[in-house]
């Protein structure tokens, strides 16, 4: 596996990633930023790869209890490990090389605050599948389906417990229906745009485990205004210790 060493976050985090494989996006970003952890919760992260969102979430939120992710690939989870040392937060974080499809030889139930999640966006047979194995495995629903990402979300999360994930937005009516199922209860959403005019890309969505009705519906977030610049939401998104997609 070929691998660069890049800046991530403007230089907040200095990360190993696979040339040919899973890499830190600007999704990646947007759902750290979007997450909200309180003084002393417990998160895990379904999916972890090389370990950015977990990393981000221990720089932003310095109070927050235990950080953990979970990565069917055991050389990504080698590879967060190395990325934690390296920048210092390997006594903050933690990971485990696991399918979260069994998800109880792992972590016991009802045991997490947080949930964080950025699951496979595209359905077998809609897309042509990635070429190298692990983009694969992270991008395509190969290893798990939406469906068993959000089964293992409400088995670890405590009642009241949230989850945070970013998702396609032409799969937003299909992701709340699979949502609701589970008693997942969407309270917070907002949708990410490349620009003013454009279609939606993405959705940021906040539910609760065992909630009632009401979904609180955020302004679009523009990544780049009509001028073609970065937009205050983008630059905060960026930054570590700012306030974020919230």
């Amino acid at each position: 596996m070929t691998l660069s060493r890049d800046d991530i976050v403007r230089g907040a985090l200095c990360m190993w990633q696979p040339q040919d494989g899973p890499r830190v996006m600007v999704d990646t970003v947007l759902l750290s930023a979007f997450a909200h952890i309180r003084k002393g919760e417990n998160v895990l992260e379904l999916g972890s790869a090389t370990g950015a969102v977990t990393l981000l979430l221990a720089l932003r939120f310095p109070e927050a209890g235990r950080i953990s992710g979970v990565e069917i690939q055991p050389d990504l989870v080698e590879l967060a490990k190395r990325n934690a040392g390296e920048n210092g937060l390997s006594g903050r974080v933690s990971y485990v090389c696991g399918d979260l499809r069994n998800i109880a030889d792992f972590y016991p139930p009802e045991t997490m605050d947080v949930v964080v999640t950025n699951p496979p966006y595209h359905e077998i047979g809609r897309n042509r599948r990635s070429a190298a194995e692990s983009s694969a495995t992270a991008r395509q629903e190969v290893c798990c389906s939406l469906e068993d990402v959000l089964r293992c979300s409400k088995r670890l999360l405590r009642n009241k417990g949230r989850l945070y994930m970013v998702f396609l937005a032409d799969r937003t009516a299909e992701l709340f229906s699979a949502l609701s199922g589970m008693r997942l209860e969407p309270k917070r959403i907002r949708f990410v745009h490349h620009r003013p005019g454009a279609f939606a890309s993405v959705v940021l969505v906040e539910a609760v485990r065992a909630a009632g009705k009401g979904l609180f519906v955020e302004p679009p977030f523009f990544l780049y205004g009509e001028n073609g610049e970065e937009t205050e939401d983008m630059k905060n998104a960026y930054a570590p210790g700012g306030a974020g997609c919230r």
